[in-house]
């Protein structure tokens, strides 16, 4: 377990899953659910200057990091519960929330299912749920590639378990000065164990058997997102276009959309100090939300 000052672990049951979860700072709480192939050190440069602000929450999700990594339950649906039932444990009832990549996924959930919980919800470099199968959207899905090679048969845990991440690690991040060798040891530690990899192999059979299929015939279209919603983006993504992030303004009844520049897939590795400005001036109260820039923050 890496360390970081001013962060406390725990290990928390949640309905039988042991789950590991990072906690920083006092105040109100703030959420942040990180994407694969990471844990909770995703959010490392950004853990301090938040929690000057804020109680920050950074759990594992089930299969990654610290949390156990039980043979199912690798839906998005059902990692919302995990997070829910981790926040009740906790004694948190509302909080703001942040969801990278997969963590995006569950933050989606949650904000659809629970918006009496959630009072922002901060969507970073994360594919949108009412994505529709329009040609440019079909033709952009040779960028996320990894996925049907994690859900492989048979070739599927030799990729998971060591040349997708290391790939993904490397040419997903744009500012590749930022990620350093230190962090890629980390973060692929993980995956020298066999039911992580396992896990991984179930996140992404379930996108092809399950999420993709539901996701194209429209399993959301009669949902809406109520709570106040900002779309972060790095402009230099390669696995994920803006079209496949956004377009869903009729679905939201407060969207915002921000690129970062010359951002990969990581912003809050890859430009932590703009990424923390952003969260800020996104998560203020709702008097003072269009008071707070980035520009102001940073100073």
């Amino acid at each position: 377990m890496p360390e970081l000052p001013g962060v406390e672990h725990h290990f928390i049951d949640v309905r039988g899953l042991r789950t590991h979860v990072a906690v920083a700072g006092s105040g109100e709480p703030l959420v942040l659910l990180h994407g694969w192939p990471q844990h909770w050190w995703e959010w490392r440069r950004v853990i301090g200057p938040l929690a000057e602000h804020y109680r920050v929450i950074c759990p594992d999700l089930r299969g990654l990091g610290w949390t156990d990594a039980p043979p199912d339950g690798y839906r998005p649906e059902v990692m919302a519960d995990d997070i829910a039932g981790l926040l009740d444990r906790l004694g948190v009832h509302r909080f703001r929330l942040v969801g990278h990549d997969w963590g995006g996924l569950v933050g989606y959930q949650l904000a659809l299912r629970s918006p009496d919980r959630v009072s922002h919800y901060i969507a970073v470099n994360t594919a949108s749920p009412f994505l529709r199968p329009t040609p440019r959207v079909l033709l952009n899905g040779v960028r996320v590639w990894h996925i049907p090679l994690n859900a492989a048969p048979l070739i599927g845990r030799r990729m998971s378990g060591s040349v997708v991440p290391r790939w993904a690690l490397r040419h997903w991040t744009y500012r590749s000065a930022a990620l350093t060798s230190e962090d890629a040891r980390i973060f692929l530690a993980q995956f020298r164990d066999p039911a992580r990899v396992r896990a991984t192999v179930s996140y992404y059979r379930n996108i092809v058997r399950r999420e993709l299929p539901l996701l194209l015939v429209g399993k959301y279209r009669w949902s809406r997102l109520t709570v106040p919603m900002l779309v972060l983006s790095g402009d230099r993504d390669p696995l994920l276009s803006t079209g496949q992030m956004t377009g869903f303004d009729r679905w939201a009844t407060d969207l915002r959309v921000e690129s970062m520049v010359d951002v990969g897939h990581f912003p809050p590795i890859e430009d932590p100090d703009s990424f923390v400005a952003r969260v800020l001036g996104f998560c203020a109260d709702p008097a003072d939300r269009d008071c707070v820039t980035p520009d102001t923050v940073l100073g």
